[in-house]
């Protein structure tokens, strides 16, 4: 059988890839892959958050393994999403910033390129890696990758619910909504619980076949709105002391988890537990810049700044993957993995054995959710050449065991930091040990020649004195106190 590509497939649902439970029953694995927006490394409890409430997600790590060092291949969230559906850096694809993401910045001292505004029909998808393996899927929630030639559905989706070019909604309350996304409630209904309605549809109907939901929630992502029932609470549980203090996120947060209650609850409902796998991830750092009047959403420290940087609050994420009658419950991983290792992991974990839409960046996770040694891989590598709507600025990364360099194109200045003794990167170690700084270098700089990405260009208009001007003034005013962090600071 021939793809829509041309590619020869496999016999749909043919025992060449079907793959084997603990007990040696042959029966794929489903998939829930839940992907929040905009939720930081510490915005949970198995990171240790103690304001967030997040019981159900803390109870699914506890089932599967949770991994201290998985990161984001992006610190924004287009990139991000494309590289979990293709198991391509977003430097490979050209999709290196969120979209339309034009540069908003009249005098920086760079002129960022355009991303790519949509994820190629030509790349492969895990839906259609997936969809040749007999599984029928569902994306539902938050797209972001191109306009209605590049919806889900055009991209091996068999159902697309509230998927479109939009990167935030307008309300997350029904009728608020309306339109954006394209999905209808009740008067008053979150869009969180309209989404997870949709998803517990998607399995019950689907019960008897290998299935694939793809359920990227909009939230946590601005506007900050949260269930009034929930929020008062958390207004008298905020201490000063707590740099994460923001009652109407942390109800957002709290949604979320109730979201990921109800979806693993469908599952065991439906007597699929045994062979259900889950991913819980999110799409870059936590928003800790004041982008949303003058709001700023949550703190990731001890890890430095947020969404939008290269700095770990920016990058570093919650994961956890349950894999029944394989992973251990309540196992750990300190190995450093990336957002494009979900394609290659899900592969496997489907019994495919030779993917469609090869080269990918990306490792199977397979190994160490099995107990073994790491996957071999020199480093994980990040490119982002933009000034972010956070504050950040342009610049790449790698990162080389416990060592993370980043390079900022403004000034070719490096940071180096020892992750292993300063997650927070307090201590920028680049004059102190320059040999280890110029080894991560020459590697990253053998990634750039590798992937070609399109790089800024110096700009004409360039003011000092007005470089900022086009971010929010709450965050210009953030930078000038010192509040969020600049190259070399």
């Amino acid at each position: 059988m021939l793809n829509r590509r041309g590619f020869l497939s496999a016999a749909v649902g043919g025992a060449a890839v079907a793959a084997l439970d603990a007990q040696g029953r042959g029966r794929q694995p489903n998939f829930v892959f839940f992907l929040i927006d905009d939720l930081g490394w510490k915005d949970v409890g198995f990171n240790g958050s103690r304001f967030y409430s997040t019981p159900n997600i803390d109870a699914l790590a506890a089932r599967g393994m949770r991994f201290t060092n998985a990161y984001a291949a992006c610190p924004v969230c287009s990139p991000t999403r494309a590289s979990i559906l293709t198991g391509k850096y977003p430097a490979r694809l050209g999709i290196t910033n969120f979209l339309p993401g034009k540069h908003t910045l009249p005098y920086s001292k760079l002129v960022a390129p355009l991303s790519k505004q949509f994820l190629p029909l030509e790349e492969t998808t895990i839906a259609e890696e997936l969809r040749i393996a007999g599984y029928t899927s569902a994306a539902i929630g938050k797209w972001h990758l191109g306009g209605p030639p590049y919806y889900p559905e055009k991209q091996g989706f068999d159902v697309n619910v509230a998927g479109t070019d939009s990167g935030a909604p307008k309300s997350h309350f029904f009728p608020g909504w309306n339109g954006n996304p394209p999905i209808q409630a009740a008067q008053g209904a979150y869009l969180a619980d309209a989404l997870t309605d949709a998803a517990e549809d998607f399995i019950q109907k689907n019960a008897k076949r290998p299935f694939f939901v793809y359920l990227a929630h909009y939230g946590v992502h601005i506007p900050l709105e949260g269930k009034r029932e929930l929020v008062g609470g958390y207004e008298r549980k905020a201490s000063p002391d707590d740099p994460q203090n923001n009652a109407v996120y942390a109800a957002m947060v709290q949604s979320i988890d109730e979201s990921v209650g109800r979806v693993v609850k469908r599952v065991e409902a439906e007597g699929l537990g045994a062979h259900t796998v889950y991913i819980f991830m999110s799409d870059n750092g936590g928003l800790a810049s004041a982008e949303y009047k003058g709001q700023r959403a949550t703190s990731n420290a001890p890890l430095k700044a947020g969404k939008g940087f290269l700095y770990e609050g920016g990058i570093r994420e919650p994961l956890c993957i349950v894999w029944p009658g394989v992973t251990r419950a309540g196992s750990v991983c300190d190995v450093p993995v990336t957002s494009t290792d979900f394609y290659p992991t899900m592969a496997e974990m489907a019994g495919v054995t030779r993917v469609i839409g090869a080269p990918r960046d990306g490792v199977s996770l397979t190994p160490l959710l099995r107990g073994r040694a790491a996957p071999k891989r020199e480093a994980l590598y990040w490119n982002y050449p933009h000034y972010s709507n956070q504050g950040g600025r342009p610049g790449a990364a790698v990162r080389m065991g416990d060592w993370k360099l980043i390079r900022w194109y403004e000034d070719r200045s490096v940071e180096l930091y020892r992750l292993s003794d300063d997650p927070g990167e307090t201590k920028n170690l680049a004059e102190a040990m320059p040999e280890e700084a110029r080894r991560l270098e020459a590697s990253l700089d053998r990634w750039l020649e590798a992937m070609g990405p399109a790089m800024p260009v110096g700009n004409p208009d360039y003011d000092a004195a007005r470089e900022t001007e086009g971010l929010a003034p709450a965050i210009r005013e953030q930078l000038l106190k010192g509040e969020l962090p600049t190259p070399g600071k």
